[in-house]
């Protein structure tokens, strides 16, 4: 665990989650040309025939129910989405030594677009009237709007004005040494990285778009379906996972309810003091 952030680092090798999802391709692959006669008479990934019972004809309302792992499946644990509390990101914010740095990071933090929509905007897909940027998202490849704070609109016009408009058909992330290029995952993902070391942390691209996620699900002026709406989730499972309220959000409150005097017992005046004693006992 990194002692700033409470992330677990990376260990070496294959995470759970990766191999399990390496597995349903392969055995996907051998099921649609086992359909067709083709490739090897037995499926190489055995099929979990406990899930396919239990997830079979269930309604939409009703709990899924328990099933065994298949063979070969690991245990992939349940991750909870981990945000930025508003101080480390004022310390990562302040390591962002150029007008496009801090423009990208208000974007990712203030829209809640993943990184690689949020890379492909162009000059054409800029709202400024309205505060949003038009992303092709990531799983239906459908251009949609993502809102943008006005501090965020303002960091990105400070960028075009310092870098120049970019030409059309283009994005408006550019790498800054060198031959103008597109800005790739692996340069914005490496601007964080390099701020990560000099903290000590090991806060990542993604990282921002949970912290997007969880500012918006934590505020009360909106529901959790504008939420989703906003965040573009499919299933409002999803998003209501960032309403979970993790032990670190609780240090003020605990600090201040442990510090707190304890309270006498006092009993409303209408009850009868023979009554309570009656019913709660000596003493209570």
């Amino acid at each position: 665990m990194n002692p700033q952030t409470g992330k677990p680092t990376l260990r070496s090798g294959y995470a759970p989650a990766t191999i399990a999802h390496n597995l349903s391709v392969v055995h996907g692959f051998y099921a649609f040309h086992m359909h067709f006669g083709r490739g090897p008479v037995l499926n190489p990934v055995p099929e979990n025939r406990a899930r396919r019972a239990a997830l079979s004809h269930r309604s939409p309302i009703e709990s899924r129910a328990q099933h065994r792992r298949g063979r070969l499946r690991p245990k992939v644990p349940v991750r909870q989405p981990r945000a930025l509390p508003d101080e480390q990101w004022d310390v990562l914010f302040e390591q962002m030594k150029c007008a496009r740095d801090r423009a990208l990071l208000s974007c990712y933090v203030t829209s809640g677009a993943r990184a690689s929509e949020l890379l492909g905007v162009q000059l054409g897909d800029i709202d400024w009237q309205k505060g949003q940027l038009w992303v092709i998202s990531k799983g239906t490849r459908a251009r949609q709007p993502v809102p943008v704070s006005p501090e965020a609109l303002a960091y990105l016009a400070a960028y075009l004005d310092e870098s120049g408009l970019p030409e059309t058909a283009v994005p408006i992330w550019r790498t800054r040494r060198g031959e103008s290029r597109p800005l790739t995952y692996w340069a914005a993902r490496r601007i964080i990285q390099r701020a990560d070391e000099k903290l000590g942390m090991n806060w990542t691209l993604h990282d921002l778009r949970h912290t997007a996620a969880t500012r918006l699900a934590r505020d009360p002026e909106l529901t959790l379906v504008e939420v989703q709406t906003i965040l573009r989730h499919a299933h409002i499972t999803t998003t209501s996972l960032y309403t979970v309220v993790g032990l670190e959000d609780l240090v003020d409150k605990l600090a201040e309810h442990y510090s707190r005097p304890a309270q006498p017992v006092a009993w409303p005046t209408q009850y009868a003091a023979d009554d309570i004693q009656a019913v709660f006992g000596a003493g209570k």
